[in-house]
């Protein structure tokens, strides 16, 4: 079962985290493997959640870009080191391929393709054997005689001179391979120079009394029943395959490397065959060119978000599979149906809870308390404007699972939220920054909830400042700040001094100062977002 992604937007705030936790509880009920993730740095009041219900932080989720895990590349199509090169051949034709990854305890070596073996056995001037016995002995289809070495290292031989002339003119070691025939005085000669292996052709008898020899000696004997002609060709093919790649140098690609940057480097490398590794070097199996089409796109969920702008990076190259929200119905387009559930609720748990409700699955306290959580902050303890009669009544019943009281655990979490100690004016200002498209024209809201005004009074021209700035390097028309008194239920506003002209048409204001108070404006997406828009819409 393939794994399903439920997050939040870019700049998590307490509804998308808990509302994803919950979602992916629920789904996981259901059947469904799936699992919560952040797209940023969670905030202080989120923390102060999590602890409180003691909960997992959600891993985050840099992208959803097709990499070359999502691909159906050839999985565990890799050989061990000591395979035989005949063996490898064999391999890649059973497997109709023409390279495999070449692994020593699943790291990654090297690459051997059909084209070495190939150059390998028209060149066929190897001299030199270094395998395993066992690798012999299927190569050749031998039978074993005497067997003292596991591994056969040395120089290859073959006794195709007259018996006399060969013991004349050949000197054979410790370190020598021979291969022949019916040719007693040979192979007596062989044993008693203690040559590492003797390869018997032609099914030949041997005498009990070299058998005897060879055993005093330790010499390997088997037998073939192919001819000297073609035991002298096929040796060599019994060598470990590691030793026809000393000197290549393949290309290879990280499983975690974007779909795209494998298409671009491929077509310029012009390669067929890449092993696919990660960052420890374990081989994972070979991708190849023609492999491309066949790929699975990364399952998501989204919540509390469908603005394309607010989502994590590469969703056109992922599957929504479902969409619940709580907000306005923003630009998001899929290839495919899609399960999208929308209501004009005060928080995305809100709609979850229904959700629960028609699947008959019982909540239990932890996620009772996300869910609950996200309710009170979203609505800010019910007065915000967005708050609905549903709201209460969810948030009530989840509080009894939970065992809180709604208002004074709301009030200790919006409070914990609020503190700005140790962050920087940026941090402040991107804590919950959306941004947003109007026609041609770019704006952004951004709010934070706080007790103590002054600690944002003491700094109001350094914040101004940053407005224009952002505002300026990133081309949004309008820029505006939502600092929102939880105690007194209002909002002091800041912006970028270009947007004055227009937040005084937006809120029908014959003066719009830096820092205007307005008494009751707490809900950016019900009473701030909606004024700037209808009028950028008209103008």
């Amino acid at each position: 079962m393939e794994k399903v992604y439920i997050f939040g937007h870019r700049k998590p705030d307490t509804d998308s985290v808990t509302s994803a936790i919950a979602l992916s509880y629920l789904k996981n009920q259901l059947g469904m493997d799936t699992e919560p993730r952040v797209l940023g740095d969670i905030n202080n009041e989120t923390k102060y959640v999590l602890n409180y219900f003691e909960i997992a932080e959600p891993k985050y989720l840099n992208d959803v870009k097709l990499q070359i895990k999502d691909v159906n590349y050839h999985k565990e199509y890799t050989i061990d080191e000591k395979v035989s090169i005949k063996d490898a051949y064999d391999y890649m034709t059973e497997k109709e391929i023409t390279g495999v990854p070449i692994i020593r305890n699943n790291k990654f070596l090297n690459l051997v393709t059909v084209k070495m073996i190939t150059k390998h056995l028209i060149n066929n001037d190897v001299k030199f054997l270094e395998t395993s016995f066992d690798n012999i002995l299927k190569t050749l289809q031998a039978e074993e005689i005497l067997r003292f070495d596991e591994e056969i290292k040395g120089n290859i031989s073959v006794a195709s001179y007259r018996s006399t002339t060969f013991m004349n003119s050949v000197f054979l070691g410790e370190n020598d391979i021979l291969v022949v025939g019916d040719r007693h005085s040979i192979i007596e000669y062989a044993i008693l120079n203690k040559v590492k292996l003797i390869v018997l052709t032609g099914d030949s008898y041997i005498k009990e009394e070299h058998i005897k020899m060879a055993k005093e000696n330790k010499v390997n004997i088997i037998r073939t029943k192919k001819d000297t002609f073609t035991s002298a060709q096929l040796i060599s093919l019994s060598n470990y395959i590691y030793t026809l790649t000393e000197k290549n140098t393949p290309y290879t690609f990280d499983y975690n490397d974007y779909y795209d940057d494998f298409v671009e480097k491929s077509y310029k490398l012009r390669h067929n065959n890449y092993p696919v590794v990660d960052k420890e070097n374990n081989c994972y199996g070979l991708i190849r060119i023609t492999d491309i089409d066949d790929k699975q796109k990364k399952k998501i969920i989204l919540v509390d978000h469908n603005e394309k702008d607010q989502t994590v990076e590469g969703i056109e190259e992922a599957e929504i599979l479902e969409i619940i929200d709580h907000h306005k119905i923003g630009n998001f387009s899929s290839i495919m149906p899609i399960s999208f559930r929308n209501m004009p609720v005060g928080s995305t748990n809100t709609i979850i809870y229904r959700m629960f409700e028609e699947n008959n699955i019982a909540i239990p306290k932890k996620i009772a308390g996300c869910m609950v959580s996200g309710i009170l902050s979203d609505t800010l303890l019910f007065k915000s404007p967005t708050t609905t009669e549903l709201d209460r009544f969810v948030a009530e019943e989840l509080a009894k699972i939970a065992e809180v009281k709604a208002e004074d655990y709301g009030f200790e979490m919006l409070k914990a939220g609020a503190s700005l100690e140790g962050k920087t004016l940026e941090e402040i200002v991107y804590t919950d920054f959306k941004n947003f498209n109007v026609d041609s024209k770019k704006i952004a809201v951004c709010q934070i909830f706080i007790i103590d005004y002054e600690a944002i009074k003491k700094k109001e021209k350094e914040y101004i400042e940053l407005l224009n700035t952002i505002a300026k390097n990133n081309e949004y028309t309008l820029v505006c700040f939502l600092v929102t008194d939880i105690i007194n239920n209002g909002s002091y506003i800041y912006f970028n001094e270009e947007a004055e002209e227009t937040l005084k048409k937006c809120f029908d204001k014959e003066e719009f100062k830096q820092g205007i108070y307005m008494e009751n404006i707490v809900s950016r997406k019900k009473q701030v977002i909606p004024a700037i828009v209808n009028y950028l819409e008209k103008n």
